[in-house]
């Protein structure tokens, strides 16, 4: 199978079963979302959904936010991964966001990624949900399965690398859901470890799939992971 008609089979599955995906985190507006995306580099949705609560009860705008102090806003946050850098961010991304932009979000990648916290993969979640640009923000989830359903290549080593090539074969109108749908099928099904292969609706179209059961046809009993495009957890640490 091509890579063109895995492409096509992909957009087509999920946009008849899965058409309006949504990030899990919860969220008001733009600055909640801005917030609840720093916070979660490196930790689960779930636990920020119950941190930012009461955060956003404290704090419900850039302005109040940037009033704050790192003591005052520290015990709000120091439950998730690296709390000591998400309040120096948070408090950092809110000044800049009152001083240079109004207390706007603001809508480009350039003016984005210089806020505090946020790099090219945080960026690109609030351009495609907030603003609904073609913009594919390419965490660990997308990495693992766009690579081994077969939209990437097995050599691709990097999150831009994947993000380029995803991009240029995505209609543009689905890049912001493909995002969704990727990290989605990668948190429930297409896990890290051991895929589920078993309860997968893509087995159909998948590379990894493909190459595992010719394996155990040919080797019974050996399914190893070879294509399970892992990457180190710092590289893409260093895109958020």
């Amino acid at each position: 199978m091509t890579k063109k008609e895995r492409f096509r089979h992909f957009v087509e599955y999920f946009s008849v079963h899965f058409a309006e995906p949504t990030t899990e985190l919860h969220f008001n507006n733009s600055y909640e979302l801005l917030v609840a995306v720093i916070l979660s580099a490196q930790c689960t949705d779930k636990r920020i959904n119950m941190v930012t609560p009461p955060l956003f009860e404290r704090f419900p705008t850039p302005f109040a936010l940037a009033a704050s102090h790192y003591d005052e806003l520290f015990p709000f946050v120091r439950s998730v991964s690296y709390p000591g850098n998400k309040t120096r961010h948070l408090l950092g991304t809110a000044k800049m966001l009152v001083e240079d932009f109004g207390g706007e979000v603001p809508d480009t990648l350039e003016e984005l990624q210089r806020l505090p916290g946020v790099g090219r993969k945080t960026a690109h979640v609030i351009l495609s949900i907030i603003y609904n640009q073609p913009a594919m923000a390419v965490d660990t989830h997308v990495f693992r399965v766009s690579k081994r359903i077969g939209l990437a290549t097995h050599t691709a080593k990097t999150p831009l690398e994947i993000e380029k090539q995803l991009v240029n074969e995505l209609p543009q109108e689905v890049i912001p859901k493909a995002h969704h749908w990727l990290i989605l099928h990668g948190r429930y099904i297409c896990v890290a470890r051991t895929p589920k292969c078993s309860i997968c609706p893509l087995t159909y179209f998948c590379r990894y799939y493909a190459q595992v059961t010719a394996k155990a046809t040919s080797q019974p009993g050996s399914q190893e992971d070879a294509c399970s495009g892992q990457q180190p957890a710092r590289q893409i640490k260093n895109q958020e």
